[in-house]
């Protein structure tokens, strides 16, 4: 099968429609969840989910699940002792592709100049199922995908609210009325927003799955699960601590539909230990290259621990593994 065969979106489901019930629930128990609804720029629907708002992780837990537009399940775990931390996310999806790749994955750059806010210039990078509607990557070309305009959200991982221009362009970008367009705000450093981070290690998978040429058509499904900390005090230690959760804290599982040969080659290359960047702290890897993203190798950003099941075969292929001695190095302290 080809990557041109790849089903239309008039064969496959719409992440807005199904995202949208998770929304209204997540507005249903907003004060238990300690969120702030408001209505932001040009009528538009705003959740603050830590920024003036304290946020929670059950809150995190379900912005996770609309992140990956309807199409995947997601909870808490309690690790045990050989666990060696308490608290885990654990993410499933039967559509790990469209999950991942086509909503949860933070891939729409929004910004804004001094001169256009008429203050302070904005940057984001949008993610949730708004993002099939604007269709702004040219991933969705790879992906041969597009949602219909209805109701929509977009998550930000931003200290503040977008400005009115940011929200003008995606109004326009996603083809929306105001009303139909739900905002939703989560700071690294809040409950939720380290929650809904750490919710993406499946993501995490199939963006490096991408990278490595592996043919996406080829991914049948995927679980994934990764440890969750608290919230770092700043947005540098939130940042380190996220990733780090990741990168020597993340399991996942693919399915695939492949020749053993690539299902192989796939599980081998996936972890992230095959980046010589691997073995020591995010903050301190950010640090060194000075803050800048794209001076880290992209190897770097993947799961700890691989499994790659192929249906067509029955044969399973392992490797990685978690390195919870670094992360409770840094995460820890003893009574």
């Amino acid at each position: 099968m080809s990557q041109a065969a790849v089903p239309t979106n008039l064969s496959r489901p719409s992440v807005n429609a199904l995202s949208a019930p998770s929304v209204a629930h997540l507005l249903e128990r907003s004060a238990e969840w300690n969120l702030a609804c408001s209505e932001g720029p040009l009528g538009v629907r705003v959740i603050d989910a830590g920024i003036d708002a304290p946020g929670s992780v059950a809150a995190g837990v379900a912005i996770t699940g609309i992140c990956m537009g309807g199409l995947g399940e997601v909870r808490l775990r309690h690790g045990g002792d050989s666990e060696q931390w308490p608290t885990w996310i654990d993410v499933h999806s039967a559509q790990p592709v469209l999950a991942c790749l086509a909503s949860q994955y933070a891939g729409w750059s929004l910004s804004a100049s001094k001169e256009e806010t008429g203050g302070k210039k904005f940057f984001a990078l949008g993610s949730g199922p708004a993002r099939a509607l604007a269709g702004r990557e040219p991933l969705f070309e790879e992906l041969g995908y597009r949602d219909q305009p209805g109701a929509a959200c977009l998550v930000l991982e931003v200290d503040r609210p977008p400005p009115e221009v940011v929200i003008r362009k995606v109004l326009r970008d996603c083809g929306l009325e105001p009303h139909q367009l739900t905002v939703i705000l989560t700071p690294t450093t809040s409950l939720a927003g380290t929650t809904q981070v750490v919710g993406r290690v499946l993501e995490v998978a199939l963006h490096k799955a991408h990278v490595l040429g592996f043919a996406l058509h080829d991914i049948v499904g995927g679980s994934a699960s990764a440890p969750l900390p608290p919230p770092g005090a700043d947005g540098g230690e939130a940042m380190g601590r996220t990733n780090d959760a990741i990168l020597y804290g993340g399991r996942v599982q693919l399915t695939v539909n492949t020749d053993d040969d690539k299902a192989r080659a796939l599980a081998n290359d996936l972890p992230s230990m095959r980046s010589p960047d691997y073995g020591r702290p995010f903050a301190d890897i950010f640090k060194e290259v000075e803050y800048d993203f794209y001076k880290i190798d992209p190897n770097l950003f993947a799961p700890a621990e691989v499994w790659v099941s192929n249906l067509a075969t029955g044969r399973t292929w392992h490797a990685g593994a978690l390195n919870m001695p670094l992360l409770r190095g840094q995460w820890l302290q003893e009574a």
